[in-house]
């Protein structure tokens, strides 16, 4: 949503550009290691809660499909780390970051450094919209000016939206998208696509509770307001 209003020309009004400016994301890396298969784990994925290493999940992606291994001797894991592009993970080589990935895939127990025989590295730029306490009120200045003067451009999927959806739902608003245009009108409401309800025929689009579809983050307490309380 960032990148598409800075995009645009002629140029948007400065407080759109302003909101869309203002919305943040968080990036991703996946260090995949090709290892022999000692079935460690069967899961998907597991989330790593070990506070002296990065790793913060791992995939398993032999178990999502045996297609994605061609040796059945072997498997493949993807280690994966939330940073920030530009920051010392994001930045460092891709041979550091297999080391590391070695490293701490054998400090948790789960492989050998001697069973690993390959890895690389693969970067995802603006992988998780931030929720913070002002994006609902960036995306709905963003919306409010492509709803004016660009009804004919749709914005779909993750980081169109600026909606942390899974990738069903990312796909969802796609296909929907899809069949708003073929019906010349907004047959559905894309915003209201997301983790917790499948979709919503439009209706009147905008009067939902809450922020049009975005997930609703807990305000901060004000300073007068828990001065007050402890009174």
């Amino acid at each position: 949503m960032k990148q598409l209003v800075n995009g645009i020309t002629p140029k948007m009004p400065e407080h759109v550009i302003k909101a869309a400016d203002s919305l943040k994301y968080r990036d991703f890396l996946t260090v995949v290691l090709i290892l022999k298969d000692r079935n460690a784990f069967d899961d998907n994925w597991i989330y790593i809660h070990d506070p002296s290493v990065q790793v913060g999940r791992i995939q398993n992606f032999k178990s999502w499909s045996p297609e994605m291994v061609a040796d059945p001797s072997m498997t493949c894991y993807g280690l994966e780390y939330f940073c920030f592009e530009g920051d010392g993970l994001w930045t460092s080589s891709d041979a550091d970051l297999i080391e590391q990935a070695k490293r701490e895939l054998a400090k948790i127990g789960i492989a050998k450094p001697e069973d690993i025989v390959d890895g690389t590295v693969v970067r995802q730029p603006k992988a998780y919209p931030v929720y913070d306490d002002d994006y609902a009120k960036h995306v709905n200045t963003v919306r409010a000016e492509l709803d004016k003067n660009y009804p004919n451009l749709h914005l779909v999927g993750r980081n169109g939206m600026h909606k942390y959806n899974n990738q069903d739902h990312a796909m969802m608003t796609a296909m929907l998208c899809a069949k708003n245009i073929v019906a010349g009108a907004q047959v559905f409401d894309l915003w209201e696509v997301n983790q917790d309800a499948e979709y919503h025929e439009a209706g009147k689009a905008g009067e939902q509770a809450g922020a049009g579809g975005l997930r609703l983050v807990p305000t901060r307490v004000k300073e007068e307001a828990a001065a007050a309380s402890q009174r």
